[in-house]
């Protein structure tokens, strides 16, 4: 497994780097955010751990550049930022958590390996059926583009539509 770390604090970025490795990932290291999004850009890695208050671009917006390109990504931000505010910032922005420093290193591990033990998620709210679109996070139908006055209980009936539809496709 591959992991992304971008980490301006190098003694905490050695400290994570060495108990990764010692698990068996590879790890790449980034100490700004330019250098990090262009490593998240270029490469495909299983695991992001990303730190908010980086050098040039922050990690806030590593974060949405990265969710614009690659929706599957974990992402796991690792921050001294322990507002609410950040939190809720940055969880609609597409982290899949979220772990404050200081921090104990088995607790990161573990996030680290739930995360990855997940794999890959789709993270599209909306559902397209033909012309037909629901977005399960904004209650919004579209038809052909334009939006459709619909009752909340058929856009909350949506989000049994896509298990029911998979559930249909393993029938015998």
């Amino acid at each position: 497994m591959r992991i992304l770390l971008v980490e301006d604090e190098k003694k905490v970025a050695d400290i994570i780097v060495r108990g990764l490795k010692a698990e068996r990932f590879a790890v790449d290291v980034c100490h700004d955010g330019q250098s990090g999004w262009e490593a998240a850009n270029t490469y495909n890695y299983d695991l992001i751990i990303l730190d908010l208050m980086l050098p040039g671009l922050s990690g806030t917006e590593i974060l949405e550049k990265v969710r614009r390109k690659n929706q599957q990504v974990p992402i796991l931000i690792l921050t001294a930022r322990d507002g609410m505010a950040d939190k809720i910032k940055n969880f609609e922005t597409g982290a899949d958590d979220y772990l404050t420093k200081p921090f104990a290193f088995a607790e990161l591990l573990l996030r680290v390996k739930a995360l990855l033990r997940r794999g890959p998620v789709n993270r599209s709210s909306v559902l397209r059926v033909g012309d037909l679109e629901i977005d399960r996070l904004s209650q919004n139908v579209r038809r052909a583009g334009k939006k459709m006055n619909s009752p909340p209980r058929n856009t909350r009936c949506s989000n049994i539509w896509p298990r029911s539809r998979a559930a249909s496709s393993r029938a015998p």
